[in-house]
Formats: structure tokens, C-alpha cells, sequence
């Protein structure tokens, strides 16, 4: 699926609706240029898990945890250097089936991830504008992307 939006808030409604289709152990693996959105779509992906608290950019802390619906567990990984180090944060502790997962800069770390995920690819496009390629591997998250593209079509 791909999809162009022209502000921070259509960004984030696109997010919310993958967050309301989320039912517990989903893997969000999102990539863009510093500055793409890959934050602002967490803070979206948050609402639609009914979190009410502001969603911060995990860059220092590499991985916040918000509570709502279903956990979610946000992870920055710009500052790690390879895979080995990202395995030693213990990631696959955050893979959860009673919780959401989405990790910033994943390309970063070939490997670490599990086959079943969602794939979000973020390019800004100038101004407030950005393409989001959203791609599906697995089952489990193809049938999520099928949910959310029903959903906007229906909208």
C-alpha cells in the first residue's frame, strides 16, 4: 500500500487506523531520512491504541513503553551501530502478542527482526507532504494491512 499525505495530521490519521486494527503482537519496522515523520506516525499509531500519553522520540533512551489498549513498545535504533548491538538491548524481549511494537531505523539491523512484520517507509516529499509504502510480511500482517486498506476505502 502506498499513500501520499499532505500534513503531520493525515500522517497520523493513516497511523491511528493501523493502531485500531492492532490486536497484540504486531511489528512495526519504520525507515525515513531524520525528519521523515517516523515519530509522528508512532504518536498516531499511540492514539489508535487508545494512549493518551505524548509520544516522544526514544532516540536516548532507545525504547519507551506507553500503556493503553495494548502496550506499545517505541524503539530508536539511529544510535546503534550494528546488529549485535541491537540484540544485546534485548529487542525480541519487546515482541509481545500482548503488545505493539515499532522500532525507528530498523534497516539498520538486518536480521534482528522476525519475517512476520510491517514494513513503513517514510519519504518526505517536501513541505508537509510524505509517500508512506506500507508492505506486509507474514500472515499476521498481511491481514492487518488488508484491514486498514478495507477501512480506508470505506471512509
Amino acid at each position: 500500500m502506498e499513500i501520499v499525505t499532505r500534513s503531520s495530521e493525515e500522517t497520523q490519521r493513516l497511523a491511528r487506523a493501523i493502531g485500531e486494527a492492532c490486536r497484540g503482537g504486531e511489528l512495526l519496522l519504520l525507515s525515513g531520512e531524520l525528519g521523515a515523520g517516523k515519530t509522528s506516525f508512532v504518536q498516531g499509531l499511540a492514539r489508535g491504541l487508545d494512549i493518551e500519553e505524548y509520544v516522544h522520540s526514544p532516540t536516548f533512551v532507545l525504547v519507551a513503553e506507553y500503556h493503553g489498549r495494548l502496550t506499545l513498545y517505541h524503539a530508536d535504533l539511529y544510535r546503534i551501530e550494528s546488529a549485535g548491538e541491537a540484540a544485546d538491548l534485548g529487542l525480541d524481549d519487546y515482541f509481545r502478542p500482548d503488545a505493539v511494537c515499532a522500532v525507528e531505523w530498523a534497516e539498520k539491523t538486518p536480521g534482528v527482526f522476525p519475517g512476520d512484520h510491517l514494513r513503513v517507509a517514510i519519504e518526505h516529499l517536501g513541505g508537509d507532504r510524505r509517500r508512506i509504502a506500507i508492505d506486509a510480511s507474514g500472515q499476521r500482517h498481511a491481514t492487518l494491512l488488508r484491514t486498514v486498506a478495507a477501512a480506508r476505502t470505506t471512509a
